[in-house]
Formats: C-alpha cells, structure tokens, sequence
C-alpha cells in the first residue's frame, strides 16, 4: 500500500513501517514509537485512512513521544527538537511529518512534504538472525533492524523448558539443534504428514557454528536412523519433572513425541550420538515453510529433470523455479520423484531449499521496514525455542554474535549411514566415516570447500592394503582394544598381515606407529585409516626386514577402531556435502 494510505497520527493501528522518521540534521532514519502502552501494530490490524487527532500541547499528559535512534547510529535526537508554537509531536506520521519539516525550515506552517527515501543499506550491515524447523537455522538479516518491534515479537515465540538454560551469546563454539516436526495439529498442518503423529523428529540438523564465527557446518540427520535415546526429563504442564526412559535400537525420529518425549530428548539423542554439546535448540513445523517463503517472495529452486510426485504433490519443468507456500512446502517434501526415492534424497531437497534461502536472505528480503517486518513476524510466529533464547531480545543478541559468518562458508552435509540389513525401511550409523566427521566437528574444523588434493600432496606413496603389515598392542586404550582394533583392520580395511600382539609393556599417553623407513608407505595407510597425527609416527633409523611388521601401540588417547586419534581436516570419505553458495544444485 502507498505509504499515504497508511495509518494516521494517533491511531492505535500504525503502520511499523511508518515509525521510521527522517531526521534532516543526521541524515538518517529514526525509529518514533508511540507512548507507553500503545506498541507497534501489525499490518493486519490497519484502520482506513481518514481519522486525525489534533496535535497536543507541551502541557499535554504523557510527556516527549519516545524516539529510538537505529541500533547502528551512535547518540540520539534532541528530544525536544521541532516543539514550537506550543506543538509537539504525538507519534502519528502527519505530526512527525510537520516536526522534521520544521526542523528544517524554521517555520511551523506550510505544507507537508513527503518522506525522503530511506538510504539503502551496506552489505557490512547484514547479518544472520535464525529461524526454525525446516527453514530455522537460517539467520535472518538486519544487523539489529528488528529492533523497532523486538518487543512485539517477543508474544509470537513458544519457549520449552528442557532442564538447560544456556547464555544466549557464547564466547565459544556454538551447536544448535534445529528440529521439524511432522505434526498435524496447528494452523496450517493438516493434511500433512501421518494421521494421529505425536509430532515426531522429521527433520534434524545440527547446526555448529565455529568459535571465530568464520564458517559453519550443517549435519542433516536422517530420520529413520537407528539409534540409542537416552532418559529424558521432561517438564510437565504442572511445573513437576518426569523422566522419560529411553530406548535402544530405534529410529532416530521417535526422539520427539513419543512417548511424551519434548525436543530436550532430541538434544540428549544428538550430544549421545556426536559427542557434542548443544548451546540451544528451534523447532517448527510444516506451516513455518509456507510462511516464511511466502514473506521473502519466493524461493529459487532448481530441477534437474521434471518433477511429478503424487505423494508430496510437487510438479515441476526441468528448470529453474520460484516456489513459496504450499509449492515450497512440497519442495522439501518430496522425495517419490528424485533419485532412489529414500530419506537421504528428501534431505538433498531440503538443503538445496535452505541455502538458496540463505541466499535470498542475504540480499534483497530486507530491502525496506515492511518487508523485514512481514519475515520477522513470519519467523518468531515459526519458532519454539529454549529458554535460554526465548525472546526477541535473546534471539537479537544470538543472531548478532553469529553474523559474521558467511554464505560461502556454510557448508550442509549428511550423517553418514548404510542400508540397514535387518530393516531396509531403516538405516544405521556408517560409524567408520561418521566418527571422523563427528570428530573434525567437534575441533571445530571446517568442512573442506572443493576438491581434496589442492593443498600440498604427500611425498609417500601410500601402500595396498594387503600390504600392510602391522602388529598391535594395547598401551592405554580400553580393554580388549588390540584385538577390537585388528579385527577393524582385517574386516574394514582388508589388512590381513595385522595382528594382535596382546599388551604393551608400559602404558603410552598417546598412540604410537614405529616403522621402518621401507615400510614408509604402510605407515602413510595405516596412518590415515586410523587418523593419526604426525607426533605419532616414529620412524627408526634402518631398514625392515621382508616379513618384519610395523609395531602400533594403543595409547591412552585411542577410544575406539575408526575413531581417529587426531580428527581429519578435510571432509572425510563418504561423507554427502554441499556449499550454501552453489548455485549449481539441481534435482534430479
């Protein structure tokens, strides 16, 4: 709507988009709010034009109208600028039209001019804000421009207690755990997903952002998972605490709902399975989807081929598309209709929509007030979020900590995990290529952008498995780690010369691989299958017999077979990655 056909002054329907005044002697916009007790009202609620109230006196009740200079400006207007002719500004959009006016003629009468154009804003002034669920990890930009209706949107977030209550900004690593449940009940939910679901773990990712805030890594987690959830305690409507027990052997979705399960339980499921520990959590639901791509105009896609799944009812051209609402939402529902028709191609789907959308967020969405007010509404009405998180105010503060990361940076992958063979409707943790990925995490590594092999290549050429010949001791790790780790080799690896040569004489600290300087290229093997650093490598002054073994002790830093001593530094083998910034991911 033309912003003359907007509230007027002194309705208790203005427009927030109307509240940002320009200030001639700065140059810049200020954000005006009305009295106490009359916050901004939202777009929906607009009164028709006409009613004017007339300006009040100095003496008037209520005191200067608030005015809030924008979170970037430093200082703030005179608050008792433009008050002349016993007048003074009420907050509705004709008087701070008269009191800028004023201010810069010198004259209390005359016409009204129309409101300069908001300078546009630098890109260094974006930044990331997170929202939920399918959509939720995505920060949504402003550099603090939701401040003028923070307050507002503090009534749209839903907060569960899940027995942690983190600081909203940390000065370390920061791993938020954004949940999608598949539940019907809601504004806009039925007819989607199972009939009677509890509201069940549809979609997780892991979402870890590294302590200089240079980069960030996405772990889809599958849904149909097998896994272990721990005991939960879980907060019930009368304020009292119930556990409840958890459960081995089960698909990774029944985390969330089952059996009264809140997303706490998911979290404890996540921290169990990866080894890290979680900051805050956000969860949404179908309808987050729908709203929050209608409120940026849509987001790009793109498919492969042509897309026709009866099951999520998307239809698409081969092509380039714009998908918002309910086509958005069968976008990261589909799966019927691309590759094997699996989980793991719904994820795909999903994460293509995602860093499109963080592409869009991070340029033209946040072009004008009424369009950012438009997503963050979209966005806080989508969140349930912990308390440590749970207001406007909160989510502020986090998003501004986490701003600097950028989109080329971001990098989306998938748990790794094999077919399942005693259930093919499920899978199972592929432990051998999610340990290493858990593990580079958790030293806070970024995934590698690119192709392996651009950095400076070894001088060894590595050796065949059949060819590596080692003995292993234990010297610190778990009991019955040298066998463990030998049956590894020989079943994973295909090292048949391996073998266990019982305990060490004296325990190590770390894990030790003597060699000889022939044997160096069944040292470079060994050492990248068990993910060994440098320190580790011990190499003797002479030559090795032919049939001479490597000798590999087990120090006190060996946990399991696969687990690697020293975690990797580039994307481990077998590991599903994309960068946000491909703008090259098609469907197919």
């Amino acid at each position: 709507m033309d912003a003359q056909g907007r509230g007027r002054a002194g309705d208790n329907n203005v427009d927030p988009a109307d509240q940002w005044v320009f200030d001639p002697n700065t140059g810049n916009y200020e954000l005006r709010l009305d009295h106490a007790g009359q916050a901004p009202a939202r777009p929906s609620d607009r009164k028709a034009p006409g009613t004017r109230r007339a300006a009040r006196t100095p003496g008037s009740e209520g005191g200067d109208t608030d005015t809030r200079p924008l979170p970037t400006q430093r200082g703030r207007r005179d608050e008792g600028a433009g008050a002349e002719d016993g007048e003074r500004p009420s907050g509705g959009r004709a008087a701070r039209r008269a009191a800028a006016n004023r201010t810069a003629t010198a004259t209390a009468s005359g016409p009204v001019g129309r409101r300069k154009p908001k300078p546009k804003a630098s890109g260094k002034k974006k930044a990331l804000y997170w929202t939920a669920g399918v959509v939720s990890f995505v920060l949504v930009a402003g550099c603090g421009a939701a401040y003028f209706v923070y307050q507002q949107l503090d009534g749209n977030i839903s907060k569960v207690d899940v027995g942690v209550e983190n600081e909203a900004v940390s000065s370390g690593p920061v791993n938020v755990l954004i949940i999608g449940t598949d539940a019907r009940d809601g504004k806009g939910n039925s007819g989607y997903g199972d009939a009677g679901s509890v509201g069940h773990a549809d979609t997780t990712i892991l979402m870890h952002i590294s302590k200089d805030r240079t980069n960030a890594t996405a772990l889809s987690i599958p849904r149909d998972m097998i896994t272990n959830i721990p005991n939960c305690p879980t907060k019930q409507k009368d304020g009292s605490r119930k556990t409840i027990p958890g459960e081995n052997q089960v698909r990774f979705n029944t985390s969330l709902g089952q059996e009264g399960r809140d997303p706490g339980c998911t979290w404890r499921t996540v921290e169990q399975m990866t080894g890290l520990k979680i900051n805050h959590f956000m969860m949404a639901d179908f309808n987050a989807v729908k709203e929050l791509s209608t409120a940026v105009d849509g987001v790009e896609v793109c498919a492969g081929k042509d897309l026709n799944d009866p099951k999520s009812h998307l239809k698409l051209k081969a092509g380039r598309h714009i998908v918002k609402g309910e086509q958005a939402l069968a976008f990261v529902r589909t799966r019927h209709a691309i590759g094997f028709g699996s989980d793991l191609d719904r994820i795909k789907m999903q994460q293509q929509f995602l860093s499109s959308l963080i592409r869009k967020l991070k340029s033209s969405a946040f072009s004008s007030p009424g369009k950012l007010y438009d997503v963050s509404q979209a966005a806080t009405k989508a969140l349930t979020v912990d308390t440590g998180i749970g207001t406007a105010g909160k989510l502020l503060d986090f998003g501004n900590d986490l701003k600097k990361v950028d989109i080329d940076k971001i990098t989306f992958a998938t748990v790794p995990v094999l077919d399942n063979p005693k259930d093919p409707a499920t899978v199972i943790l592929n432990k051998t290529a999610a340990d290493p990925l858990f593990a580079m995490v958790r030293a806070d590594h970024a995934l590698a952008k690119g192709k392996k092999g651009k950095g400076k290549k070894s001088a060894v050429q590595k050796a065949p498995p059949e060819q590596v010949r080692v003995d292993v001791t234990n010297g610190g790790g778990p009991i019955g780690s040298a066998q463990e780790t030998v049956d590894w080799l020989q079943n994973s690896k295909a090292a048949k010369l391996s073998t266990n040569a019982g305990n060490a004489p004296a325990k190590l600290a770390a894990t030790r691989l003597e060699y000889a300087p022939n044997q160096a290229d069944q040292a470079a093997t060994l050492a990248d299958w068990m993910g060994l650093p440098k320190s580790a490598l011990k190499k003797s002054a002479q030559n090795a017999g032919d049939r001479q073994p490597m000798k590999l002790t087990l120090g006190k830093d060996f946990k399991a077979p696969g687990s690697p001593i020293e975690a990797p530094t580039e994307t481990p083998d077998g590991v599903q990655n994309v960068n946000a910034d491909d703008k090259n991911v098609c469907a197919k």
